[in-house]
């Protein structure tokens, strides 16, 4: 959590203050800020400290904590982990076998996972022909059942063909 500076930790001279209620204050010195708030009850917390000048405002410092926190909290349930899963096939993989992985992408791209599919190539199958290498490659992403986009196009690489996808 970021450090917050509260009453006489605060530098700025001057503050644009802040009630607990949402009413603005306009800007004042921060000794009049510090009374302000000693009157009310609460602890003056500087809430934009890179502001011009620093928006301070006023409030129970334990419940900015608690409400930091809840924000913090809501954040991380928010943001959605993307894995990228990989498939690996090579070029005398048989049908039923490319089905079997088709079926698995299109789990994967159903949880919301991006997918890398490889194109395996050994030996002299590295110097073949790029578009006979892409036309191998097609004949697996033809089989997904999810509608997905491609994320990179196929790439030549050191060991084969290379292309990522996702759900649309």
């Amino acid at each position: 959590m970021i450090k917050v500076r509260i009453n006489h930790h605060i530098k700025a001279p001057e503050l644009r203050v802040i009630t607990e209620g949402g009413e603005n204050l306009g800007v004042l010195a921060l000794d009049k800020a510090l009374l302000a708030a000693q009157e009310r009850g609460f602890d003056l917390i500087e809430i934009s400290p890179a502001a011009i000048p620093p928006v301070a405002k006023i409030m129970d410092y334990g419940k900015y904590q608690y409400d930091e926190k809840k924000k913090m909290k809501t954040a991380k349930t928010r943001t959605q982990i993307i894995e990228l899963k990989t498939v690996q096939v090579k070029i005398g993989t048989g049908e039923h076998d490319l089905e079997l992985k088709a079926k698995k992408v299109s789990e994967w791209l159903g949880a919301g996972d991006r997918v890398k599919i490889d194109l395996f190539l050994t030996g002299r199958s590295k110097y073949m022909e790029f578009n006979f290498l892409k036309e191998r490659l097609e004949r697996i992403l033809k089989l997904i059942t999810v509608e997905y986009k491609i994320a990179q196009t196929p790439l030549k690489g050191p060991k084969g063909l290379t292309t990522i996808i996702e759900k649309k």
